[in-house]
């Protein structure tokens, strides 16, 4: 049984023919012959190539690039404000943007000038009117100013009143009394140090100095 096989499948294989380019090859559009197609195949070829060497030559661009800007001391921070900058300078000068403007400048002049614009406008100064010439708002107005003018008067007066008993005290003569006898102290004190520094005094040769029973 399996030697008639391997006849049968071996017989089968020799019978059938092997085309290896039509199998590399996928079949031709229709309409393109084979002249066409391998033309088209060709140009395929050079433009893949062409972009290869494009790739490596834009690769090194960027590198060159990228060490400028190191040299340059430029981050990617600043990088992304300029990419910012121009962008936003490309959508002011793209065609959608003047449209937009336009349209909403459009839109403000019929809101400004429209009548339900107009009349709460109106409306509004009317009520502002009303109420400047309201009583109410003169009375508030009224109370404010008089309650300014009082604290002003009541700091005034509390100054005043500080002043002239400060004025009081220094002429009392509890002042005076007490001025007197810190100057008396401060003449004693100053005395006493002169005589410490004199030999020739009592303080110098040992002796105890005279006490000062003097009351203050």
């Amino acid at each position: 049984m399996e030697s008639a096989s391997q006849g049968l499948l071996s017989d089968t294989m020799t019978d059938v023919p092997v085309d290896n380019t039509a199998s590399a090859r996928t079949s031709a559009p229709e309409g393109l012959t084979e002249a066409e197609e391998e033309e088209l195949r060709s140009e395929l070829a050079k433009v893949e190539e062409e972009i290869g060497t494009l790739r490596q030559v834009l690769a090194a661009k960027e590198r060159h690039c990228g060490e400028l800007k190191r040299k340059l001391g430029l981050t990617t921070f600043d990088e992304l404000k300029q990419n910012l900058s121009k962008s936003w300078h490309d959508v002011q000068g793209s065609n959608a943007y003047m449209k937009t403007s336009e349209k909403l400048g459009e839109w403000n002049e019929k809101v400004t000038q429209s009548e339900l614009y107009l009349s709460a406008s109106s409306t509004l100064e009317d009520w502002n009117e009303k109420l400047t010439q309201s009583e109410a708002y003169k009375k508030t107005q009224e109370t404010l100013s008089q309650a300014g003018q009082k604290t002003s008067a009541a700091l005034s007066n509390v100054g005043s009143v500080i002043s002239r008993k400060l004025g009081d005290m220094r002429n009392s003569t509890t002042f005076k009394s007490f001025e007197d006898r810190v100057g008396t102290i401060k003449s004693r004190v100053v005395g006493s140090r002169e005589n410490s520094t004199d030999p020739h005094s009592p303080t110098g040769s040992g002796d105890k100095p005279p006490q000062d029973n003097a009351r203050f």
